[in-house]
């Protein structure tokens, strides 16, 4: 889950002078999954894909997303050499499939971002709460600290104030290596009473359970890694070290979410995980058996600085959407506006800190759980936006270079694209059959779901087909 894109305070726009630098494939791949909030996939994501996926088997998801999006990278890094200004997947699209799907597209992905975020808005609480109460603190509705929270990003994206990247880089590293420890604990150990975990290893257990959820929650765990092309201007030799970087980067988070799901089901049993998880237990409880009190405590504390940078982030990512959007005249242009003295686009962030709130109220006055289900059911939605996303940006790159000939192999600009987007379409395939167990088994709110991302993309198409005026500046940005 990415929790970089858009925290750079906002202060270089279109218009602005490009960055310049010397960054190597290593430096770009250590920002990139550093800000992949791996200790909110390990303990939010991960438990989700084991209950509600292919139980034991889940560790597989990642190994066949890591396939699929390695193919997808081929064609994505290959347009990212012609797409100068490319820093969202909307702006590819518009460049291959024209300014209307580009809409459309920018549309779902502010859904998709909106969802996600308040996945993250509903675990927050939860943790914090779980946090203070397991130390003797006090107790609260968990909904009462999800508030707090949201008024100090608010508050901080308002202001275009960013946490040091310092402090966060110090926090997320130590998120990795606290899920390595407790990795290495298991392992070492031989894994719990069952031993080390099997099922992950043959293939016929892939397809117990519903395999298109759990394909789902694991691709929820790449959102981001494409932002390996935001650093474009800042790498050194970008047409190679953009590439390396986001294979790289893909392997690495692919071989991290896989080993470290792994050794969470070997700590409960292949045959147990799923009882174990659905109890309530996870890494934190694995880190206190099998490593200490100490490294559960720590866990704790750390998962609740993951889930606040990541709000952070998702804010900065949605206001900066809706403000771009605003200035393209897709939505309202007063949300476009930049504030004169924070240099802020202070308007989109309150539009969007109001939206978020509403949404937010209406999950907590239906009461639904802030991890079964607002966390599980709005993650898991995100990463269907984020599978069609992907998908027609492969469409996009295969289109792109056809109306473009020449300008690099075939393999880049047709036979990967088509493989990873066939690939796409399979795993969207498998869980809109699976879509109903997402949502808790209701088939009618599966369809909800659906219909409100297919709208999305209806809406933002709608609306550059009936006013022509509207997003002009992606065709500029986009111009070949």
């Amino acid at each position: 889950m990415d929790t970089s894109i858009g925290s750079s305070g906002g202060r270089a726009t279109m218009g602005s002078q490009r960055l310049s630098g010397g960054l190597g494939p290593g430096a770009i791949v250590f920002m990139v999954v550093a800000a992949a909030a791996p200790l909110t996939v390990v303990a939010g994501v991960v438990p989700a894909g084991i209950t509600l996926g292919n139980g034991a088997a889940y560790p597989a998801a990642y190994v066949a997303c890591t396939a699929v999006l390695l193919l997808f990278a081929a064609g994505f890094t290959a347009m990212s050499r012609h797409v100068k200004d490319a820093g969202a997947f909307y702006t590819y699209i518009a460049k291959g499939l024209g300014r209307k799907v580009g809409v459309g597209s920018a549309m779902l992905a502010l859904v998709t971002y909106a969802t996600v975020q308040l996945a993250v808005w509903g675990y927050i609480g939860f943790a914090i709460d779980d946090l203070l109460t397991s130390h003797s603190g006090p107790h609260l509705p968990w909904w009462v600290w999800s508030l707090v929270c949201m008024a100090v990003v608010g508050w901080l994206g308002y202001r275009n104030i960013d946490l040091s990247g310092k402090v966060l880089g110090v926090l997320l590293v130590s998120e990795v290596l606290i899920v390595l420890l407790v990795n290495a604990f298991i392992v070492g150990k031989g894994g719990g009473p069952e031993g080390i975990s099997t099922a992950a290893f043959q293939p016929s257990q892939f397809f117990n359970g519903a395999p298109g959820i759990a394909l789902t929650f694991a691709i929820a765990g790449y959102i981001g890694f494409e932002a390996t092309a935001i650093f474009r201007d800042e790498a050194r030799n970008p047409d190679r070290t953009i590439p390396r970087a986001t294979y790289l980067a893909l392997v690495v988070i692919g071989v991290f979410y896989a080993i470290s799901s792994w050794a969470l089901v070997s700590a409960f049993g292949d045959s147990a995980v799923v009882d174990q998880i659905g109890a309530g237990k996870g890494i934190v409880s694995v880190a206190k058996s099998f490593v200490g009190s100490g490294a559960s405590d720590l866990v704790q504390v750390l998962l609740v600085t993951s889930l606040f940078a990541a709000a952070l982030a998702f804010h900065n990512v949605l206001a900066r959407y809706v403000h771009a959007l605003g200035k393209s005249g897709v939505l309202p242009q007063r949300f476009g506006a930049t504030h004169e003295y924070h240099v802020s686009p202070h308007v989109a962030s309150v539009v969007q800190s109001l939206a978020a709130l509403v949404w937010f109220a209406i999950c907590v006055v239906a009461g639904l759980d802030p991890v079964a289900e607002i966390f599980t059911w709005f993650a898991g939605v995100a990463a269907v936006g984020v599978i069609v996303l992907m998908g027609l940006t492969s469409a996009a790159v295969i289109v792109f270079f056809r109306q473009r000939p020449g300008l690099t192999s075939r393999w880049h600009s047709l036979y990967a694209p088509a493989l990873g987007g066939l690939g796409l379409i399979v795993f969207l395939a498998m869980t809109i059959q699976n879509l109903p167990l997402l949502v808790g088994g209701s088939t009618a709110i599966a369809w909800c779901v659906g219909i409100g991302l297919v709208l999305s993309f209806v809406v933002g198409f709608t609306l550059a087909q009936i006013r022509p005026h509207v997003a002009n500046d992606i065709l500029e940005e986009t111009a070949a």
